[in-house]
């Protein structure tokens, strides 16, 4: 679990032999914007590089993008 992140998570998703974590990438950007005063644009480089750039092995979350 993503800490300080638990009120975007959303439930978590299973693959052959697999389960992880799901978050909504909406409410984690707000998160980050919250808590650091960031603009969108800054949050969504911060989770871009930091967050889905660092792989943190075969259970690492998932995160639902809504507006596809």
């Amino acid at each position: 679990m993503m800490e300080g992140f638990e009120s975007a998570l959303i439930g978590r998703c299973f693959r052959f032999n697999m389960e992880f974590l799901v978050y909504d990438q909406d409410k984690v950007i707000e998160i980050l914007m919250t808590q650091n005063n960031w603009s969108s644009e800054e949050a969504m480089e911060w989770f871009d590089y930091n967050i889905i750039g660092a792989w943190v092995g075969d259970e690492a979350p998932g995160f639902l993008m809504r507006d596809w």
